[in-house]
């Protein structure tokens, strides 16, 4: 069966998360995969939405391919994003991963009542980090088919 390809841009990626350790850790690990991806950083919902919609300083930025989300941070939190995200009709059709620390039911349950595409709980063990990244990248950059304009 052939496969339908993916066109030959790297995977465009935007992780949301507060913590500048986080951030540099999920880029560094981004970067070992196999399948080429930019990974765009914002700390905040108000940034995230901004980015989204292109607005501001981010009137240039590149319609994210995935959005990694993470649900835990001050002010307006991933679960409001994720929230803003599928409720808005021009954004809803982006995928959103939920990248967090949290394993509890009910951000689980939560997370998928708000309509996440997946949840992935961040592991502590470096090498189990690249693997999952690795395993993002592969799923969401060469096998996924996205909806037109993503």
């Amino acid at each position: 069966m052939a496969q339908r390809s993916r066109p030959s841009r790297p995977l465009q990626i935007l992780l949301v998360d507060d913590n500048p350790a986080d951030i540099e850790l999920t880029r560094q690990c981004f970067r070992e995969s196999q399948i080429p991806n930019e990974v765009h950083a914002v700390s905040s919902g108000d940034a995230t939405l901004a980015y989204l919609k292109r607005e501001g300083e981010f009137a240039r930025a590149s319609r994210p391919d995935l959005v990694l989300l993470d649900l835990n941070m001050p002010g307006v939190d991933g679960r409001e994003i994720l929230a803003a995200i599928k409720s808005d009709s021009e954004l809803l059709t982006i995928p959103v991963v939920i990248l967090t620390t949290s394993d509890a039911d009910y951000d689980v349950d939560g997370a998928y009542r708000l309509r996440a595409n997946s949840y992935l709980r961040k592991p502590a063990d470096l090498d189990e980090f690249v693997e999952l990244a690795e395993a993002v990248c592969l799923y969401w950059g060469r096998y996924v088919v996205l909806p037109p304009g993503t």
